[in-house]
């Protein structure tokens, strides 16, 4: 991708073999209400899907549980064949209900089942980043990291990443198999993977916040948050995505929204520089 592209002003991070511009996308939102089903407009979201690559971003988030099926199959439909150097991660691990309804399924035999369905709806022969999207009671741990280490094996996946883990689950996991990235929840408000981002600083692991724009609480009146959005002549929004590309080199936002103006918004956010003082004056 040129760095001339507004997604590349934040810089790049190596996942494993893989240079990405360190704003991402999120593609949860192009599915119908509570991530469920087929959304309203399907033209709309594959436009929104080549604005996507157009502004730069080269890594693109999805999970095989995002309609359930949905939105890897507009990916699919929309981007493949995929440009050069542009990455589509997608995670396993989770059963759907309904709308809204999440539940934790990591078995050996639901795992190779999951990353069967993302090879055929992306069109690929190998995802570059597979991984696991939560962690499951009623499965040995050891027993969902090893399945992904074996699919790998088998060339079906690049790299492997982790999603919603402790420090404890990261460190048994690379015992098994290499881990380029992990998928918390984390943003200005909600910090409780933080010892999960020292890790992955240590390690030189990629970290991509979910949820990554919970601001609206913090974004109140003279709030120090509001303050640095006017200074920089910013939204709250773009400010809070953009302390998280201040607060760390393997930090790799990816914003979901099913909106081409928010899409813009977020994307440009990768050029609000902060100094080390904003950063922790935030933080605070």
């Amino acid at each position: 991708m040129a760095t001339s592209l507004p997604a590349a002003a934040a810089g790049t991070f190596r996942l494993g073999d893989m240079t990405v511009n360190r704003m991402g996308f999120g593609a949860m939102r192009i599915t119908g209400q509570g991530i469920w089903g087929e959304p309203k407009d399907v033209e709309a979201c594959k436009r929104l899907l080549r604005r996507v690559v157009e502004l730069g971003i080269n890594l693109i988030d999805t999970a095989a549980s995002y309609g359930p099926d949905v939105s890897e199959r507009i990916i699919g439909e929309t981007l493949h064949p995929y440009a050069n150097g542009l990455i589509i991660a997608t995670k396993g691990g989770l059963t759907r209900s309904g709308p809204n309804g999440w539940h934790p399924a990591c078995s050996p035999e639901q795992l190779t089942k999951d990353l069967e369905g993302s090879l055929r709806k992306l069109r690929v022969e190998r995802i570059d980043l597979y991984q696991l999207h939560t962690v499951d009671p009623k499965v040995r741990f050891e027993d969902s990291v090893g399945t992904l280490a074996r699919l790998r094996e088998q060339g079906k996946i690049r790299h492997v990443g982790l999603s919603n883990v402790s420090v404890e689950q990261l460190r048994t996991a690379r015992k098994i198999v290499p881990i380029v990235s992990v998928q918390n929840r984390y943003n200005l408000a909600d910090r409780h993977s933080e010892a999960v981002l020292v890790e992955c600083e240590k390690e030189g692991i990629g970290f991509l916040p979910w949820y990554p724009l919970a601001a609206s609480e913090l974004a109140r009146g003279d709030s120090p948050l509001a303050q640095a959005a006017k200074r920089h002549n910013v939204t709250p929004g773009q400010l809070a995505l953009a302390w998280l590309l201040n607060r760390s080199p393997v930090m790799l936002p990816i914003p979901g929204t099913s909106s081409l103006q928010h899409l813009e918004e977020n994307t440009a956010a990768a050029a609000v520089k902060l100094s080390a003082d904003e950063v922790r004056e935030l933080a605070r």
